[in-house]
């Protein structure tokens, strides 16, 4: 799963500028000279290093009529930064990374620039900045934000399937395990696995999207912006970015804040299925809220919900329901998604109990809305390509495996720790599309970084997504402070509780740590 963009604000830094700013003394924004930004970048990288941004408008990056209107507002402006494709060959092909930069009008007390990424893998990082900068005209940072290699309008852009056939995959009701049915789904995964590549601009373009590349993008970022040191917030799989921009540049780093961690000696089996327990513990907290309403179409004990919901959702595998002035249908998996979309934040648990209650009357209109969000499609039926992007940069990552039985062995145990999603057909053995890509894995490993400051790492306690023991282990291994945050939600920082944005808002503006062990909770805000 990935998570949504982070629709919080950055108010909170502006408001804590003035406190943090006259206890300590700020590092003003490096001057954009190779000599003091590159560090130790091999001689080779000298010129992406060096390279000096052309800022532009906006507009021309958007991919989609919200982002149009988002890219308009002033005070914004973009660029594309050049980065190799393989590192290893600094003078063979080159990507083309988006980047949008909400500039601070608090000049005089300007510490630098602040990136930041809302996770994924697939989210824009662009789209995220435009939606902070607009919240802290007059914060202490500028805000910037990038389209990892291959997402959004950075290119060579990820590219496995078209729109048409993104809403035909997801309108599958097939639950034929038979040998021969298992045999044509190896060969369809293995054909749309060639696709991919295809349609990706090469080999070259999957094989280098992963995380440790998009690390040394931010490096050479880092320096194009004229900053000495690296000022970074990460939301979800953004702390995998930040976890490996650790490792790869620790003495670059000034400071970082994590929220909503992934632990990085994990591996992608344990950490599927650990996420999808964080989901059906999610979901038995959503239904017992639900059950204090009248009208809630599920009980509220654990058990009673979850076979209430496979009562409402199972039926849609051989009958899909209508969507109200549409030709399309709710499928079971589209049902599914939206559920798990609407777990992230309690603020959309009233739209999921709205949906489930159409459910049971025959209606798919507002779930198919949860789902369609989550996916990014358009009233146009258009998609960007965020859910290609979390398949491959996962996939490189270290998804990718050539044991159909471990794929079998996974989806069991997730169906047996999160029955929620549990379709009740039989897991067949198979390899899918990510086992045909030409990617090496990463291996989870425990970071190794030495020479990083102090950094911040912040866990919610019933994070859906990302468990809160993740937060505890990412903590430990960069030897970050650790911050908890109590609730059921995913990700905390900047949405305005006052406990938490105030902690975050003095150490990046001013590197203050909080005492250890510091928790927060629901209300303070």
């Amino acid at each position: 799963m990935t998570i949504s963009p982070r629709r919080a604000a950055l108010a909170a830094l502006a408001a804590a500028a003035s406190v943090a700013l006259a206890s300590c003394t700020v590092p003003t924004a490096g001057v954009a000279m190779a000599a003091t930004t590159s560090g130790d970048a091999p001689p080779v990288l000298d010129r992406y290093y060096t390279q000096v941004l052309d800022w532009g408008p906006c507009t021309p990056f958007a991919g989609n009529d919200a982002e149009r209107t988002a890219f308009a507002a002033p005070g914004l402006d973009c660029a594309t930064l050049t980065v190799p494709l393989d590192y290893s060959e600094p003078d063979g092909r080159v990507a083309k990374v988006a980047v949008l930069r909400h500039r601070t009008t608090a000049t005089a007390r300007r510490v630098g620039s602040l990136v930041v990424n809302p996770g994924g893998p697939g989210g824009s990082g662009m789209a995220l900045a435009a939606q902070f900068g607009a919240a802290q005209q007059d914060g202490p940072f500028d805000v910037v934000g990038f389209d990892p290699r291959g997402v959004g309008a950075s290119t060579p852009a990820i590219d496995c399937m078209t729109d048409r056939e993104i809403d035909e995959q997801r309108a599958e009701t097939d639950v034929d395990v038979s040998p021969a049915a298992v045999a044509r789904l190896d060969e369809e995964n293995r054909r749309d696995a060639a696709r991919c590549v295809e349609r990706s601009g090469g080999a070259d373009v999957i094989a280098h999207s992963g995380t440790r590349d998009v690390a040394r993008d931010m490096d050479v970022l880092r320096a194009a912006l004229g900053e000495q040191k690296l000022t970074y917030l990460g939301y979800s799989y953004g702390t995998r970015i930040g976890a490996d921009y650790a490792e790869l540049f620790p003495g670059n780093v000034r400071a970082m804040v994590l929220d909503g961690a992934i632990d990085p000696t994990q591996s992608a089996s344990d950490g599927a299925v650990a996420q999808m327990e964080g989901f059906q513990k999610a979901f038995e907290t959503y239904a017992a809220n639900c059950a204090t309403a009248r009208g809630c179409p599920l009980p509220g004990d654990p058990a009673g919900a979850t076979a209430a919901y496979q009562e409402l959702v199972r039926p849609l595998l051989e009958k899909p329901v209508p969507v109200r002035g549409s030709d399309r249908a709710l499928s079971y998996s589209d049902a599914v998604t939206a559920t798990i979309a609407a777990l992230y934040n309690p603020g959309a648990w009233p739209k999921l109990t709205a949906g489930l209650t159409e459910l049971k009357a025959g209606d798919g209109t507002t779930l198919m809305t949860l789902a369609d969000a989550y996916y990014g499609r358009t009233d146009q039926g258009a998609y960007g390509n965020s859910q290609e992007a979390l398949m491959v940069v996962n996939c490189a990552d270290g998804a990718r495996n050539e044991d159909p039985e471990a794929t079998a062995e996974t989806a069991r145990r997730i169906n047996e720790i999160a029955p929620l999603q549990d379709s009740g057909i039989e897991v067949p053995a198979t390899l899918n599309v990510c086992s045909y890509l030409p990617v090496e894995p990463t291996t989870p490993h425990l970071p190794k970084v030495d020479g990083l400051p102090r950094t911040l790492v912040i866990s919610t306690t019933g994070d859906p997504s990302t468990p809160y023991q993740a937060g505890v282990s990412l903590a430990k291994a960069l030897d970050a402070r650790l911050l908890t945050f109590e609730g059921t939600q995913h990700t905390i920082a900047l949405q305005g509780n006052t406990c938490v944005d105030t902690v975050v808002g003095n150490y990046l503006i001013g590197l203050d740590l909080p005492p250890a062990d510091v928790r927060c909770t629901p209300g303070t805000s």
